[in-house]
């Protein structure tokens, strides 16, 4: 055969069309929306690749415009045709939780702030703090110096404190039966210290407080390593739904947002506000909300973020109704 031979065979070959170009495109659109309508059913037993999704899930919808971009470079109605599956999907997991809702009121403000153990500008963040008007201010990363650095700045808004380990607890209110409460992994050092436990007493009515600080999760060579987090949210569900008190607030940096089925233990005794995206970290592009304000036998009716301190976290306010 010559070459112009070849050369003809070649050149007569038909085009694609528009609609046979971008099977992989459409392909990965269709894979975005069956992860958004079944993300409980991704495994996490190859590193913890549920997790994964769960703690990243409002992300996918940047999946429908980088989508359509993709599909007009390749000229491809297949994958345009396809981008309409994970918008269909964002819209109906999302839109929900984005429609405007009149909070009921609450009687009892709590902030939640990881403070960051390299924060040094305590007035500062005290300020921002204290601008929310706060009942209940829980803190986590204070050490025994920074812990009395704020009991000062907060002064005389929030008289009463306890602290234990690493975690603090100032209130408007009175506060009693403070102790710790182990939730501590098996393997980590008998120092780490993180969960305090108190009473709230107020009109009578007495509230008991969980502060709390998970684990962090990394990446690692395990994939999204989530297993001390996950086992110390065990035990502070233990510790939950051991308590007797009918009224329980659990506030704390949890390292877990509330999609990720791995703390269903826990997130399974408590309620939290249905509605909005109240992104905590990083504070710089925040990008998941990690910072909890939760309850059971109250109800969360408003959370919303802070304006940023030199924390790498935003403060979190809840409104909350108690009995």
């Amino acid at each position: 055969m010559t070459v112009d031979a070849r050369h003809a065979i070649h050149t007569d070959a038909p085009a694609k069309t528009a609609w046979q170009r971008g099977r992989l495109l459409a392909l990965g659109s269709v894979l975005v929306a069956v992860l958004l309508f079944a993300h409980e059913f991704v495994p996490n037993r190859w590193g913890n690749l549920g997790s994964l999704v769960q703690s990243f899930l409002p992300w996918l919808g940047l999946a429908v415009p980088l989508g359509i971009l993709a599909a007009l470079l390749r000229r491809s109605a297949l994958a345009v045709l396809a981008v309409l599956l994970p918008l269909a999907a964002w819209i109906w997991v999302f839109v929900p939780q984005l429609r405007p809702v009149d909070p009921a009121p609450g009687d009892l403000t709590v902030v939640q702030h990881n403070v960051s153990d390299t924060n040094t500008d305590i007035a500062g963040t005290a300020e921002v703090l204290l601008a929310a008007e706060p009942d209940i201010v829980t803190l986590t990363e204070v050490s025994e110096a920074t812990a009395e650095q704020y009991t000062q700045a907060f002064g005389e808004a929030l008289p009463h404190h306890e602290t234990q380990g690493t975690v603090g607890v100032w209130s408007r209110y009175p506060l009693k039966g403070a102790k710790a409460v182990d939730i501590r992994p098996e393997g980590i050092d008998a120092s780490w210290d993180r969960c305090l436990r108190v009473v709230i007493q107020r009109e009578g009515a007495a509230v008991t407080l969980f502060a709390a600080h998970l684990p962090s999760v990394r990446f690692g060579s395990g994939g999204f390593e989530t297993e001390l987090r996950n086992a110390s949210a065990l035990k502070l569900a233990d510790a939950v739904n051991a308590e007797k008190n009918e009224s329980v607030i659990v506030a704390g940096d949890l390292n877990a947002v509330l999609a990720d089925d791995a703390i269903a233990p826990l997130t399974n005794l408590v309620t939290a506000p249905t509605t909005g995206f109240e992104f905590t970290y990083p504070d710089a592009f925040p990008v998941v909300q990690i910072d909890h304000v939760l309850a059971r036998g109250a109800m969360v009716t408003e959370v919303r973020a802070l304006p940023s301190t030199p924390s790498d976290h935003l403060p979190l306010i809840a409104k909350i109704a108690t009995p």
